[in-house]
């Protein structure tokens, strides 16, 4: 999934280590932008690593990708996580999380991904970065 989301990344116009990164943890965020992300590491105290970060003249998007082939308590897990993580994240100016998941997966887990869809925007799957949400998230 990091691929493919990687992919429509760069297709939307962005370049790697310019204005995409990798892997890239809290710290290294703060510290590049000069921005507080202790909201989101329990005051410095968890090392958050975001699978991509996107870095537009205005915002700062940290991004979270993956998919599930099957159910399991995972999904369960990772949806509560990632609802906690937007929440925390709309305290923080200047910062949005982004979540790119899909797979048949999630029809076990629909309850918790419905719970989160209720207090998160920016959930996207596949089918969104095929009909060009890319343009329309990361904007100035």
């Amino acid at each position: 999934m990091e691929d493919l989301v990687e992919k429509y990344i760069q297709a939307a116009g962005f370049k790697k280590d310019v204005n995409y990164f990798k892997e890239m943890y809290l710290k290294d965020i703060e510290q590049k932008w000069d921005i507080d992300l202790s909201a989101l590491s329990n005051q410095g105290k968890a090392a958050k690593r975001f699978d991509f970060v996107i870095k537009t003249d205005n915002q700062i998007y940290g991004i979270e990708t993956n998919f599930y082939g099957g159910g399991g308590s995972k999904l369960n897990e990772t949806a509560r996580s990632y609802k906690m993580l937007s929440q925390e994240a709309d305290t923080i100016d200047g910062f949005t999380f982004v979540w790119f998941t899909d797979g048949i997966g999630w029809k076990s887990a629909k309850g918790n991904l419905r719970e989160t869809f209720d207090v998160m925007d920016a959930i996207y799957c596949i089918d969104d970065m095929e009909n060009g949400v890319m343009d329309e998230v990361f904007v100035d």
